[in-house]
Formats: structure tokens, C-alpha cells, sequence
């Protein structure tokens, strides 16, 4: 069956006391105002938490297994160490040491593998089924979409005021889900760096297709290819889209710490960089997650 914004509101009545609920804060950016919902801030560090912990809640009482660049892998290692569980994830050689190790600390079992995110996911789906456990992908999967969602419910029910949510693209759960929460009630953007236009093209061709990974964010962002379900929901609930170079995104990152000192990682620069396209008079943008590599840069 499709999802609906009724499984958004499930889903946050089965999280409640189980996430964080992050704040929303204003601020001035380029002399407009601007929400911040500061997702970052949620265990783990980033939005993941939410459909990892539901994905790891609803499949039962076994281990779970999962494949991630980063994030996805530590909130699965999060939310399985909450609830006493054992947690196999899959990454790549490539991903940022610092992910990786915080992956481990917090109780996962971490298998690198040389390759990209799709070739990890597709050995860690294959040892899940051989061993029959729970396998949780990172964004096509409905505790994951919808979990994710609750993050712009709470946006839209703390501020009513909000007519857009503004959000980082990778493989497009937290997009997908994010236009569920706002459905019928705000406008919806979302914003993959220039190299990596997986959710883009995608919506262009009318099913998911692979597209090349050249990004400064391609640890968070880097999915190759979107799912079936994402699509379903984003065709349903259209989006705008929007792409940002490297260099817009971390200056947009790097413009929030010398000005509010908060720290993002470089993916959630790329909500941040498109904010004065946005035509709302009050625009959210979700600070998805802040794991890695927050210091002012350049590309």
C-alpha cells in the first residue's frame, strides 16, 4: 500500500520519548528570516537516528543489519545499542575514518568493503538474508521514510508559520518523507549537490537511474541511485529541486558557523545554500547532521 502523511503521524506517536526533539531556532541569514531545525542535535548526530530506531523497533528482537556511508550505519549502531541489539554494518573503504570509528564505539560490528554504498548494501543485504535478519536500507524502506518524516512534523507542529521545508538530498528518505509530513500544508524543497543529482534525474526519467558520485559530500549524499519507494511518494507529493556546487555548499556551512557558531557537516550545507532561491516568507531548513568535517573549508 502507499504511504501516507498518516504513517508520518504513526511514526511519531511510536518515537515519542525514544528521539530527540530538536529544536527549531530562528535567525537572520543575508538579512532574512530563516528557521534552523537543528536535527543535528539528534542522537547519533544526525536525522538517521529517527528510521533507524523505528526500522530497528517494528522488525522485531534480532540483530540488524545495515550498509552506510556514515550516518545511516551510526544511527543503526545507536538505536540497536538503546535496545540491547546487535548491529552489522557494512561501509566503504573510502568513508571518513571518524564515522567509521564512531560506528564501531558504539557497539556495531562495521565490515569495510572497497566499493561504493550500492555494492555494500547489496553484500550486506545478501548476509542478512543468508543468516535471516533484519536488513534496514538507508532510505528506500517505509519505517525509514516515514521515520524520517517526523522531523518535519515536528517543524510544521512548533511552527505553523513555515511555508517551505527546505532539505538535503541523498538517497531521498528524508526528502520522501519530509513531503509526507508537509503534504497539503507547505511547500517542499530539496537540494543534492551538482554532482551527485541522484533524486533529480531520477524524478526527470520517471524511475530511479545511476548517476556518477563527485561530491564533497558524497560520505552523506553519495547515493548512486533512489528507490522505487522514495519515487512513489515524491511523485505523489512533487518536491521542488535544486542543485548546489561544492563551493556554494560550504560556504553556505561555513556562513553558519561565523555567524551563529553551529557546526554542520558539509551535507547539510547544501539545504543551507539554496535558502534565497526559496520563495517563502518564512523557509525551515533541517540541519541534518553534523558527523564530520564541520570546520571552515574550501572545496
Amino acid at each position: 500500500m502507499p504511504l501516507t502523511p498518516q504513517d508520518v503521524t504513526l511514526a511519531s506517536h511510536e518515537l515519542a520519548g525514544r528521539v530527540r526533539r530538536t529544536p527549531v531556532i530562528e535567525v537572520v541569514l543575508d538579512d532574512r528570516r530563516v528557521l534552523l531545525k537543528l536535527d543535528h542535535m539528534q542522537h547519533s548526530g544526525s536525522f538517521k537516528f529517527r528510521g533507524a530506531m523505528l526500522g530497528s523497533l517494528r522488525s522485531g528482537s534480532g540483530e540488524v543489519v545495515a550498509a552506510s556511508g556514515g550516518n545511516h550505519g551510526l544511527a543503526i549502531a545507536t538505536a540497536c545499542a538503546m535496545l540491547g541489539r546487535q548491529a552489522h554494518v557494512w561501509v566503504p573503504s573510502t568513508a571518513p575514518a571518524d564515522k567509521v570509528e564512531r560506528i564501531r564505539r558504539a557497539g556495531a560490528e562495521v565490515r569495510l568493503l572497497d566499493g561504493d554504498y550500492q555494492q555494500c548494501a547489496e553484500t550486506a543485504k545478501a548476509f542478512a538474508a543468508e543468516r535471516d535478519l533484519t536488513y534496514l536500507p538507508a532510505y528506500d524502506h517505509p519505517d525509514v521514510i516515514t521515520g524520517q518524516g517526523t522531523c518535519a512534523a515536528e517543524v510544521l507542529a512548533d511552527r505553523p508559520d513555515c511555508d517551505a521545508v527546505v532539505v538535503s538530498v541523498g538517497g531521498g528518505g528524508l526528502l520522501a518523507g519530509t513531503a509526507l509530513a508537509a503534504a497539503g500544508r507547505t511547500a517542499v524543497v530539496g537540494v543534492e549537490p551538482a554532482g551527485i543529482p541522484t533524486v533529480t534525474r531520477a524524478l526527470e526519467a520517471g524511475h530511479p537511474v545511476d548517476v556518477t558520485i563527485d561530491s564533497i559530500t558524497a560520505s552523506a549524499l553519495g547515493a548512486r541511485s533512489t528507490g522505487e519507494l522514495n519515487l512513489a511518494v515524491l511523485r505523489e507529493h512533487p518536491p521542488r529541486m535544486e542543485l548546489v556546487s561544492d563551493d556554494e555548499i560550504l560556504a553556505a556551512r561555513n556562513q553558519l558557523w561565523e555567524e551563529h557558531r553551529i557546526a554542520v557537516e558539509p551535507a547539510a550545507g547544501a539545504a543551507l545554500a539554496v535558502v534565497g532561491r526559496v520563495e517563502a516568507t518564512l523557509p525551515c531548513v533541517v540541519l541534518c547532521g553534523a558527523n564530520s568535517g564541520w570546520q571552515a573549508t574550501s572545496a
